[in-house]
C-alpha cells in the first residue's frame, strides 16, 4: 500500500541527459537575465543641453566692429542678463527728452525721447563708497580717451602713476579703463572726475564694480555718443520704477 500511494504522488518522469540539464539551465538563467535587460533608462546626455538662441537683431546690435580705430570684438551677450540689452522702453523718469538719467538701483542707463519713451542701457556702477550721484551737466565727450586717474586714485593705488597727468596719462585702446568713448559729467561748472565711458567686460553690466564711474558695453556706449550733444542735462539716483 505505501508503494503504491507513493507512485499516486511522484509521477514517473524520465531523468534529462545531462546535455538536455544544461540545455534547460541555460534557459533559466537566460529568462532572469533577459528582463533585467529590457529595463535599462535612458543614458544621460553626453552634453549640456543647448542654450537657446539669441535673437539676430541683438547679435547685430553687439557685433565685431572692426571700422573702429581700434577693432572692438562682438559681445559675448549669453554673459549678460538679456535685460540689460540696448532697448527703447515706457520712459519711468519723467524728465524731459534728451536728458540722460542713470537709475542706480537697477544698473539702467536712460536717453529720455521725444515720444514718452526711452532708450535703455544697462549699465555697471562704483562700488559702495565710490559713487556719485545728482544732476550735472554732460559737458564734453571724447572718442578713444586718454585715461587720467585722480591723484586720490594714485594715492590708493601708487602703481597707476605711470598714469598721472604729469605722465601724459594712459593712451587709448582697448585695454584703456574709459574705453572706445567718454562722456565728461560736470556740477556747477566743476568736473566731478566721473564718466560715462565704454567696457569690454561685458560681465560687470549689472554689477558694482567700478572706482565710481558709469561703464557701459563698448557698442552702447558708441550709441549713447552718437547720440547726446552737449552740454545735455544728466541725473544719476536711484528710485525708478522699471520699465517692462
Amino acid at each position: 500500500m505505501k508503494a503504491n500511494a507513493r507512485m499516486a504522488i511522484e509521477p514517473n518522469f524520465p531523468h534529462p541527459t545531462r546535455r538536455q540539464f544544461l540545455t534547460l539551465a541555460s534557459l533559466s538563467l537566460g529568462a532572469i537575465v533577459l528582463p533585467g535587460c529590457t529595463t535599462v533608462g535612458t543614458p544621460p546626455p553626453t552634453s549640456p543641453p543647448a542654450e537657446p538662441p539669441v535673437d539676430p537683431n541683438y547679435l547685430s546690435m553687439y557685433r565685431a566692429m572692426p571700422e573702429e580705430r581700434f577693432p572692438i570684438p562682438a559681445v559675448n551677450l549669453r554673459k549678460i542678463d538679456p535685460r540689460f540689452y540696448r532697448q527703447v522702453v515706457t520712459d519711468p523718469t519723467g524728465e524731459r527728452p534728451g536728458t540722460v538719467v542713470v537709475d542706480t538701483d537697477n544698473y539702467f542707463l536712460y536717453l529720455v525721447r521725444e515720444d514718452g519713451q526711452a532708450l535703455r542701457y544697462g549699465v555697471g556702477l562704483g562700488r559702495q563708497g565710490f559713487t556719485w550721484s545728482g544732476k550735472g551737466v554732460v559737458q564734453w565727450k571724447r572718442p578713444w580717451p586718454t585715461w587720467t586717474p585722480p591723484a586720490e586714485m594714485i594715492e590708493r593705488q601708487p602703481e597707476l602713476e605711470r598714469y598721472s597727468a604729469e605722465n601724459g596719462g594712459q593712451p587709448p585702446g582697448l585695454d584703456n579703463p574709459l574705453g572706445a568713448r567718454a562722456l565728461y559729467i560736470f556740477q556747477d561748472g566743476v568736473d566731478t572726475l566721473y564718466r560715462l565711458h565704454g567696457t569690454p567686460e561685458a560681465w560687470t553690466i549689472g554689477k558694482a564694480v567700478s572706482s565710481g564711474c558709469v561703464r557701459l558695453l563698448n557698442q552702447d556706449i558708441v550709441d549713447l555718443y552718437s547720440r547726446v550733444s552737449t552740454p545735455s542735462p544728466i541725473l544719476v539716483r536711484g528710485g525708478f520704477p522699471t520699465s517692462a
